[in-house]
This record gives C-alpha cells, structure tokens and sequence, in this order.
C-alpha cells in the first residue's frame, strides 16, 4: 500500500520566512524521483528551485502559482513506498533500497543523486533506484486522480491548524495558514474575521491584510456639501488605483531602502572627472589582446584602492555595542537592473582580483541576474556598492546607501564635454561621480578624500601604479 507523505516549503536559508509560488514544474499524476525540482519560487532574495526529497506520485499540489507561502507550510503530497512508488522517504532511510515486489515493467528512471538539496531537505547520499508507476498499478489507483484532487489550500489551512472562531453565528477557522499574516493582522488590531482573503477558497494574504491597514489609515473625507459633488469622489478615485503587491525582490529592495534611509544618516559628494585617459588606457589593454577589459572591472578596481586607503568607507555599524565594524575584505556590490527589479549581486574579495578576472565575474554574475539564476550567496555578504547608472543615459543621482553597508559610489555617463585640459579648452570625456556615506563612520573630508582619490585615478590611471 503506498503512503502519501506531505512535503512542505523548507528553510531556504539567509533568514528567508516565506516565498512566492513562481511555476509549477509538476502536475498532479506526475511521476517524479528523489529530488526532482517539483517548483520554481521567488524569495526576497533569489529565483529559486525547490527539490522534493520524496520519490513517487504526485497525489496533489497546494498553492496556486503567484500565491505567497511561509516556510513550513504544505507544497505537495507524494504517494511512496509499497509496490506502486517507486522508494521510501530518502531523509528518513538515506539510501534505502526500493520494496520487493516491483516487476519487469517498472524499469529505473534514474539512479543518480541530484544534489539539489535545501537546509533541511535533500539526500545525504545516492539516492535508491526509482522505478515507473503503471497506471493500472493498485498504488496509482488508491492515490486520488487528478480531477478529484484537494482543493490546492484547503489542505495547508487544515495543517496549519488555524484557532477556530466563531463567523456568522457558528465556530469554524480562520482561512489563514502564514504566522506572519495573523501577526501584522495582530499588531494593527485587525480582527481576521472581517477580512475577505483573496486567495484559492477564500485564504486570506498578505495583501489582504495590507490593503485593510490601508484602509484604516485612509483618512475619512467629511461630508461634502451638496453643491460639490465631484469633491465627494475624490477619496474614491484615489482608493480605486491600482495597487502592486511590494513582495519578493520588489519587497525586498523596498524594506532595505526604507530601513537605509531610516537608520542611517547619509550625505551625499559628488566631483566631475576627466575619464578621457581612463577610456584610452582601457582602449590600449583591450588592443594588446587576451580577454577584453570592462569599464566597470576598471572602476571596480580604483574602488579597491581607494577603500585600502580610506578604510572607514568599508565598514559597517553595529549601534548595539555602539561600534564602527572595518572590515577586512572588500566585497563588491554593483546594482544590476533586471525584469524582477533592482538586484545587488556581490564580487566576493574584489580587493584581490585583477582586472580581468573582475571582468569575467561581472560577466557572470550580470549574466545570471538576467536569467533570474542568481543565489542567495551571490546577493549577500557585500561591504560597499558600485552603481553605474550612467547606462540609464543619465549624469548624476543621489545613490541610496545599500543597508547595511557604509557607502555606495555612483557613476554617471561618460560624455563629450568642453573641459579647460592643459590651460586650454578642449572636448574631453566627462564623467560624473558622486558618494553617498554615512555619517557615522566619517566626515566629510574622509568622503572627500576619498571621492578625490577616485577622480585622480579617473584621470590619470597611472596613480594606480603606486600601489601595484
């Protein structure tokens, strides 16, 4: 007889409570082995493919895709084990061998271990031989067909044993399965009763609550007079907008801006550069042949030394203990713009590469960014941030400090400009740099000096050689 085991959203790390449903890779019915992907789904921080560590049946999904779960809740049942699935739970036999009984024509799919394992999930080693389920097979039929699946939430509400009140006159539970859903309800003073969910069967969201708290915190217009009719919609027309949910990578950047310009008091320095030598020294490494050079690998290591000799600028603040933490290593953050949003990949001791391999790590990173392949490892773990916006076609901006690091150097477009070179004037290629620091770890003659260091080496990158 086969056993329908639940697998539920694990622990993706870096802190992550929750993700957001993506794509289904699996349907109901499907056959699938020991840590086949079964969903793709968008955490703050990353993509992200989820492994299944059960092998068998896929009896039912739960969950919509664009529906937002918290960790631990249901994603899917498989039915394993008997003589219908193809092996017993991997996590709690790690190599367990498949139970007698299976015939000829349930031949091996796949034997190889996947290593697609998440905290808390996956194999620890080979995992056992799978074999194809027949459909005329006695597990298949105990195993619910796909027309008569669950309902895909009504399930995890049930599992997460919502506290039963009473609605409308008789008790029955709350359709709310995320903790943190009835802790923001709980801390606004909601009552969960009173809020229509949006979600499959009624399950109450995030957004739900969101746009309730919304509600309350709209100000009440007071009655308008009768001869002003058009004033008295015009709290209507403003609620009836349209409102995009601030969640995965979107949320992410909104909560870490917000907190940045909160927590830290920030200021801003900028200075227009001469890059016309900087752009021919790039031409002449690029000529000499081997891989060619980035502008950006060329601006990431001026960085580098500018932050070895300035090092309050690669720091952090811990006000706990009230310290300013330096930091050894640069590890650094350029913002990349992609279809998901803002994201920061990080070149882990980009103190220590040369230009070209800078260049090929950029070239990576960059490239996994557009295929929304980017790992929680690669968005973490930065100590300063380099932002060329000049792509955008603009000059100069105010760069909002990456949290919790002590400082981010923008870097506009490199133009034609009439520029005094020499004592005469001249067309030379102009850029505009500026910095945004925190306070805390420095003054502005620190961040001055350190912004002028970079514009030395802008325009005349043999300054450079000094510390080669």
């Amino acid at each position: 007889m086969a056993q329908v085991l639940e697998f539920k959203l694990p622990d993706l790390g870096e802190g992550l409570t929750e993700a957001e449903i993506v794509r289904w890779l699996v349907s109901v019915g499907d056959v699938v082995a020991i840590d086949q992907p079964v969903v793709e789904v968008e955490t703050a921080k990353a993509m992200v493919e989820v492994p299944c560590p059960y092998g068998g049946v896929v009896t039912a999904r739960y969950g919509e895709e664009g529906t937002e779960l918290p960790v631990g809740a249901p994603l899917l049942t498989v039915a394993v084990g008997g003589t219908g699935a193809p092996e017993e739970l991997a996590e709690a036999a790690p190599g367990a061998t498949p139970t007698a009984g299976g015939t000829a024509a349930e031949s091996a799919v796949s034997s190889e271990y996947s290593g697609n394992v998440l905290v808390g999930y996956g194999t620890a080693g080979p995992a056992a031989r799978r074999r194809r389920v027949r459909h005329e097979s006695h597990a298949v039929a105990q195993a619910p067909a796909p027309a008569a699946a669950p309902a895909p939430v009504a399930a995890p509400v049930a599992a997460a044993a919502p506290v039963a009140v009473a609605v409308a006159g008789h008790e029955g539970p709350v359709p709310v399965i995320s903790p943190l859903v009835r802790k923001l309800a709980r801390d606004r003073g909601l009552d969960l009763r009173e809020i229509h969910g949006s979600g499959p069967e009624g399950l109450i969201l995030r957004a739900d609550v969101e746009l309730a708290i919304a509600a309350l915190e709209r100000p009440v217009a007071a009655p308008a007079p009768a001869s002003a009719p058009a004033a008295a919609s015009a709290p209507a027309l403003a609620s009836a907008g349209e409102r995009v949910p601030l969640r995965g990578v979107r949320g992410a950047v909104a909560d870490k801006l917000s907190r940045s310009r909160t927590e830290i008091p920030d200021a801003t320095c900028w200075v227009d550069a001469d890059a016309t030598e900087l752009m021919a020294a790039r031409r002449a490494m690029n000529a000499a042949g081997g891989p060619k050079i980035s502008l950006l690998a060329l601006l990431a290591r001026i960085c580098a030394h500018a932050l070895a000799r300035f090092p309050e600028l690669n720091s952090t603040v811990d006000m706990a203990a009230r310290e300013i933490v330096r930091l050894p290593s640069v590890h650094l953050g350029f913002a990349a713009q992609t279809p998901r949003g803002l994201v920061v990949p990080v070149v882990k001791d980009a103190g220590t590469r040369t230009a070209e391999s800078l260049t090929a790590e950029f070239a990576r990173l960059t490239e996994a960014a557009r295929q929304s392949a980017l790992t929680p490892a690669d968005l973490t773990g930065g100590t300063f941030t380099l932002n060329n916006y000049g792509v955008f076609g603009v000059d100069g901006s105010t760069p909002i400090i990456n949290h919790p690091e002590a400082a981010m150097l923008g870097v506009g477009r490199i133009i034609p400009k009439p520029w005094v070179h020499q004592g005469e004037l001249a067309v030379r290629q102009v850029v505009q740099l500026s910095l945004t620091f925190d306070h805390r770890v420095c003054d502005g003659g620190t961040a001055g000096g350190f912004l002028r260091y970079v514009a030395d080496c802008v325009e005349q990158p043999a300054v450079l050689l000094r510390t080669l």
